[in-house]
């Protein structure tokens, strides 16, 4: 294939470079999957390196699986002879192999987000913590902290006997890791982090996957954490045949782990690389890319690139100040209908992106009145569902006896006279004995008193899940579900059932047993083990149906790697997006306005960007100013689509605004958000400026550039962190010491170079 005819002058470089490090940082747009698969193919079929030497890792299961049919489009079956997968996944494929190293069985368990839960919550009681003191959720947040960290039970230990409520939460992951290993079960931290201690406990183990993948690609390169990082590095340190591709601007999952600085700072690790920038979009009209470059140049933590396209510079950025949060709905959903019939589009074609899923609300009921279908991603998963979850633990069990979770789940469900007094009692006496709950039941008549009808009521659940644990392997997933229905009787409580739900309860049951057909009949190792991964590592985006008619509703974290024709980004206020904790720290703005861009980048033809002047939040009205990121893009590129703004839209998007939508002085005493920018009419800017620029000790505007000290009468020392020109002034973002971030004007605020 004629790769010169197929990419363009940077994606070529990107292809053929082959041997040693090297950093793709790829634009939103620039088409990075297009690079990979066709350096993939260029290295399997013109360089004749074998496919198993080759190890591709991304970040979802559906990313993953339309990189490798489309690396098939061009290599064919020899895609089968590598990995192409997921950071767990991969991770998943190593233990199965080698984790008895650690002192694991290699049917190990993995638990999801309720296992966990259910496990930290026995935790909690075994140590007397009280969950008012110290909640689950924060127990949870912070072990999976350490575990992307690298960091271990018993060092977090040491590092926080000081703190009394950190030195509580570090006995607690203690316990944890001692309860996950007793039931040969690994939560999802676990899998990258267990990987990284195998290879370091091992190093033959490590030397022989470092002779498997000789060359690794990693997707997604800016999302990585600290274990993910390691894992990398520890696999490419033998040959350095390493290709990360990333985008610094599109960093924002640091709330959950993600360390802008690997992208950042790859070149620190391998001084040889070589770096090679996509900024050709394929993606959006010009106007929507000029909007996502003036305000991501704003950040200071980046590599320097500006996205560009040959497409024609399309509509402008329609912005729309609604009065309250229903006005906002109900405009977007008038320029959904409008729309899609001026234009004959699709309710696919829409795109409702939010910062948090509360938003959603006001836009359902607007929709469903107005008849407008639309799905939510990111709501109630399909395998989160009760019924769901009782049938996968039975699954989970009959896999792997000892994992005591999936045991409590399941040993009354269907009720059979097993109360939760007679569980406690196996649970503390396996406790005691340092056994699984299961060999306490085995011998349940010699180990505990307990009634007759109990005895009888356990012998008859472990005679029908030692017949589930002999079907296990001679039967498929699909058939052993339907076995495990018909036999509990579950399926006939719920056909027996008044309960209004129970009808869909069995519908999704069956679609239940059509999700394991369909496994069986797309997947190599068709084992129940392997269906359990595959569920357990599935995520909403994966789930995400294109073909489906309705309007797309998301936050924007949940949109990344999307696009649609038309995209809405709503509630755009200051205390919103960003929220108000953005204004009091630098990296969380910077993250915000990352956000934002990411929002923009998915549109493209059409950008809306809207906001309320009241709305509801907690139950409370309140009232934020337009957000500032709508005021870092350039007047000629926005258009105010409602006329009470129009004849202000020259001014950009200060609090000049707000006095056009019918507010007077005083009402801005009554903002929940604070008012950061500050601003008064141009032709008062020059003599301000000139004021300044002759007062003795001002910061003079030649010397003016960003990491300089300056000095405010009011905030303080700070430092200069982002310029950039509005009109005939220059805009200033100081982070202060100890004000946080402030934007302020130079021509209206009197500053001291420091």
């Amino acid at each position: 294939m004629d790769l010169k005819m197929l990419l363009n002058k940077e994606q070529y470089d990107a292809v053929v470079t082959i041997n040693g490090p090297i950093l793709i940082l790829a634009g939103a747009g620039s088409g990075k999957t297009r690079v990979l698969t066709h350096r993939i193919a260029h290295m399997i079929k013109d360089l004749n390196i074998y496919p198993s030497k080759v190890l591709a890792i991304t970040f979802t299961n559906k990313a993953a699986g339309e990189m490798k049919e489309r690396i098939r489009s061009l290599v064919g079956s020899d895609v089968d002879n590598m990995w192409v997968s997921t950071f767990h996944s991969s991770c998943v494929r190593i233990l199965r192999r080698e984790i008895d190293k650690l002192g694991y069985n290699k049917n190990f368990a993995i638990y999801d987000s309720y296992d966990q839960k259910v496990l930290i919550k026995q935790c909690m009681e075994e140590l007397r913590i009280n969950d008012k003191d110290i909640t689950d959720k924060e127990i949870i947040n912070k072990i999976g902290e350490q575990k992307d960290n690298l960091i271990s039970p018993e060092q977090f230990k040491r590092e926080n006997q000081q703190n009394f409520r950190m030195d509580k939460i570090a006995d607690l992951y203690v316990l944890y890791q001692k309860k996950l290993k007793s039931n040969n079960a690994l939560d999802f931290d676990d899998l990258i982090y267990k990987t990284v201690d195998l290879f370091k406990k091992n190093p033959d183990v490590l030397e022989f996957y470092q002779r498997k993948f000789q060359y690794i690609m990693v997707d997604e390169y800016q999302d990585t954490n600290k274990s993910q990082y390691e894992l990398v590095k520890l696999l490419a340190a033998a040959h350095r045949n390493i290709c990360v591709v990333g985008d610094d601007d599109q960093c924002i999952y640091e709330w959950r782990g993600a360390d802008i600085r690997n992208i950042l700072d790859f070149e620190k690790d391998y001084p040889e690389a070589k770096v090679i920038k996509l900024e050709q979009n394929y993606r959006s009209k010009g106007n929507i890319l000029k909007a996502a470059n003036n305000v991501i140049k704003n950040n200071a933590q980046r590599k320097s690139k500006v996205l560009r396209t040959e497409s024609d510079q399309g509509e402008k950025i329609k912005i729309y100040r609604a009065y309250s949060d229903i006005d906002e709905g109900m405009y977007v959903s008038a320029q959904i209908k409008k729309i899609k019939e001026e234009q004959n589009r699709r309710y696919k074609d829409f795109a409702i992106l939010y910062r948090t899923n509360a938003q959603s609300r006001v836009f359902e009921d607007i929709f469903m009145k107005s008849n407008i279908p639309y799905r939510i991603v990111g709501g109630l998963k399909f395998y989160d569902r009760k019924e769901i979850k009782d049938i996968m633990a039975y699954l989970k069990f009959i896999n792997n006896p000892l994992d005591d979770v999936s045991l409590r789940r399941i040993i009354n469900v269907p009720k059979r006279s097993i109360g939760d007094a007679t569980v406690e009692k196996v649970q503390e006496f396996a406790s005691s004995m340092d056994e699984c709950m299961y060999s306490v039941l085995l011998d349940i008549e010699e180990v505990l008193k307990l009634s007759t009808r109990t005895i009888s009521s356990i012998k008859k659940f472990v005679s029908l899940v030692n017949s589930f644990i002999r079907s296990r392997d001679a039967v498929s997933v699909s058939s052993l579900i339907k076995e495990i229905l018909e036999t509990t009787g579950y399926l006939e409580e719920l056909k027996n059932s008044k309960d209004l739900e129970a009808l869909s309860r069995i519908e999704n049951l069956k679609e239940l047993v059509s999700a394991a057909a369909e496994f069986e009949s797309t997947s190599e190792d068709k084992s129940l083990s392997a269906f359990l991964e595959k569920v357990t590592l599935v995520s909403d985006i994966d789930n995400f149906d294109q073909d489906a008619d309705s309007v797309v509703m998301m936050t924007v974290h949940s949109a990344k790697g999307l696009e649609f024709p038309t995209v809405f980004m709503v509630g755009m206020e200051n205390g919103i997006f960003p929220g108000n904790q953005a204004f009091n720290d630098f990296a969380e703005m910077e993250e915000s306005r990352r956000l934002c861009y990411v929002g923009i980048t998915r549109a493209e033809e059409m950008l809306y960007m809207t906001s309320a002047e009241n709305r509801r939040v907690f139950g409370k009205t309140v009232a934020y100013s337009e957000s500032d990121f709508i005021r870092e893009i350039s007047a000629e590129l926005i258009e105010y689509d409602n006329p009470i703004k129009k004849s202000f839209g020259k001014f950009g998007t200060s609090m000049n605004n707000n006095f056009s939508n019918g507010f007077n002085k005083n009402s801005f005493t009554n903002f929940q958000a604070p008012v950061r920018n500050v601003s008064v009419s141009y032709t008062n800017m020059a003599n301000s400026k000139k004021n300044k620029e002759d007062k003795e000790g001002s910061l003079k505007l030649e010397n003016i550039k960003v990491g300089i000290k300056v000095k405010h009468l009011k905030f303080g020392i700070g430092t200069i962190v982002s310029v950039s020109k509005v009109g005939e002034d220059v805009k200033l973002t100081i982070a202060f010491d100890k004000m946080g971030i402030k934007n302020l004007m130079y021509g209206i605020v009197p500053l001291e170079a420091v």
